[in-house]
């Protein structure tokens, strides 16, 4: 929205993601202020890249800006959060940071604040985040058309319950670490067959991103797993490796303790 004005509290790479993205879609970075208090070398790295303004000194500036977005680690923002409570008026509150939920939130903020819970993943970085959001119940009209601007800018969206992106924060948020540790298996897999790392590279990102192809192009799982393990072949054989070293269960358990850890973040 041309009228809106973003605070950046936290300089880090998420911060840049959705500052990119932002620029990417108006061509400007004039109505965005970037605030980082020790890290002066990335502050000027990001005016320099995307003509935005910075500061060290973001309390100075808050009333200047509609919308807040706090994009810090979770145990500074309740410092921040309490800081914030003296001074904004009216603003959008946005925090990424995990288990900063929009009841953490508002219990440090003035009644009737708008507030939202955006949690991106790393895809932000080239706008193919998978982001799950959630929005407290004073979020106006106008604030919701600002957050869907943040969103777009960074990839796809979905809006959820609050439990539900505790829940699930670790499916979309974290489960990218998953799927690279598999590929750096499959990769180290590859490359103690005599060919190179590159080589290894290529195989690997090529063979996932036709399968995430085929799931994008409708198929069901059950039926490309079939396509690809038919009845005592060698895929299936290596399946039943899986299976027998609770690959599923695996899976599920790192989802759990994820998800337990995210969760005490808000605490």
């Amino acid at each position: 929205m041309a009228n809106t004005n973003y605070l950046f509290i936290g300089a880090g790479r998420m911060a840049e993601a959705i500052i990119s993205g932002l620029v990417a879609q108006s061509a400007s970075g004039s109505n965005i202020t970037v605030a980082n208090q020790s890290d002066i070398k990335k502050l000027n790295y990001l005016e320099d890249t995307y003509s935005v303004q910075i500061t060290q000194n973001w309390e100075s500036v808050v009333s200047e800006h509609n919308v807040i977005i706090l994009a810090t680690p979770p145990q500074t923002q309740q410092d921040i959060l309490q800081k914030l409570g003296r001074i904004v008026k009216d603003q959008l509150v946005v925090t990424v940071a995990a288990g900063i939920d929009v009841s953490y939130m508002k219990k440090r903020l003035p009644q009737g604040t708008g507030v939202c819970w955006i949690m991106p993943n790393t895809g932000a970085q080239i706008g193919k985040s998978m982001s799950i959001y959630t929005c407290g119940k004073n979020v106006t009209n106008d604030q919701r058309l600002i957050i869907t601007t943040l969103l777009d800018a960074i990839g796809d969206s979905e809006e959820l319950s609050e439990q539900q992106v505790h829940d699930l924060t670790a499916i979309t948020g974290s489960a990218p670490a998953f799927v690279y540790s598999f590929a750096q298996a499959l990769e180290k897999a590859a490359v103690a067959n005599n060919i190179s790392r590159e080589q290894a590279r290529k195989l690997v990102t090529s063979m996932i991103k036709g399968s995430v192809g085929m799931l994008e192009n409708g198929g069901e799982r059950e039926e490309l797993i079939s396509q690809v393990a038919s009845p005592g072949g060698s895929t299936a054989e290596g399946l039943k490796v899986l299976e027998k070293n609770n690959f599923e269960e695996t899976i599920n358990e790192a989802v759990k303790a994820t998800s337990i850890h995210a969760r005490g973040q808000g605490v």
